[in-house]
């Protein structure tokens, strides 16, 4: 294959990802995994319920999820909560280390039994076994370190409850796409909640979710133009300097 076949091949790929004239799209929902929790039956609740009274459907004081007073909080699969995310992170860490070393030996053989005396004619012009071995050493070194970082993020989410666990714990599930021209912005939320967390207003904020990933980015001409090229990524990776 000649080079000129090369090099269209990797203009093509390189020009894959990137669909000119035309704006990112949206992730299908049918292929979410909330619309699967939605559509899929769970298993049905074992606990033992007290038999419904007659006219009690009628009445303003029950405890069902579609009377006035009852708790419509999510708690089966299938259900949704607002998940509120409020990051207001600071943090400021700084190191600094000094230290230093010296040492010093030295040794020597002036008198033994008149070896030195007759052994320093032998040895080279300015050779001696006076002072035999004479050592010193000194090292210093000096280190400061700092990172400071601050994050802000205010979102919120609707989640799907895609799984009930056997302890009762809630695993969530969350997507949202926002399109606004040729710049797509993306917002995913998924971990595990317990039901008592989840207030009465059907909302629970991002502190209280376990394992939670949470990640908002893009796609689209405006991330494309900040990201480094293909070639300047590959050769950033090879260079050693």
């Amino acid at each position: 294959m000649s080079r000129v076949n090369l090099l269209l091949l990797a203009l093509l790929a390189a020009c894959s990802t990137t669909k000119v004239g035309r704006a990112p799209e949206l992730t299908p929902i049918a292929a979410t995994a909330d619309r699967t929790a939605m559509v899929t039956y769970a298993l049905p609740q074992t606990l033992d319920r007290a038999p419904q009274l007659p006219g009690a459907g009628a009445s303003l004081w029950t405890g069902d999820r579609g009377s006035l007073l009852g708790d419509r909080r999510a708690m089966q699969q299938g259900d949704i909560l607002t998940v509120v995310i409020e990051i207001d992170d600071s943090a400021n860490i700084s190191n600094s280390g000094d230290r230093s070393r010296s040492a010093s030996q030295s040794m020597a053989v002036p008198n033994l039994l008149g070896l030195p005396q007759s052994l320093d004619k032998k040895l080279p012009q300015g050779a001696s076994l006076g002072t035999a071995v004479g050592i010193n050493s000194s090292s210093a070194a000096q280190g400061q370190g700092s990172v400071s970082r601050t994050e802000q993020l205010e979102l919120r989410i609707a989640a799907t409850i895609v799984d009930v666990l056997p302890n009762g714990v809630l695993s969530i599930a969350g997507q949202q796409e926002v399109r606004v021209n040729f710049e797509l912005r993306e917002l995913l939320v998924t971990g595990f909640v317990r039901p008592a967390d989840i207030t009465r207003q059907n909302e629970i904020t991002y502190d209280k979710i376990a394992s939670a990933r949470i990640s908002y980015g893009g796609r689209g001409q405006i991330t494309d133009m900040v990201q480094p090229r293909y070639g300047q990524q590959a050769l950033e990776s090879v260079l050693p300097f």
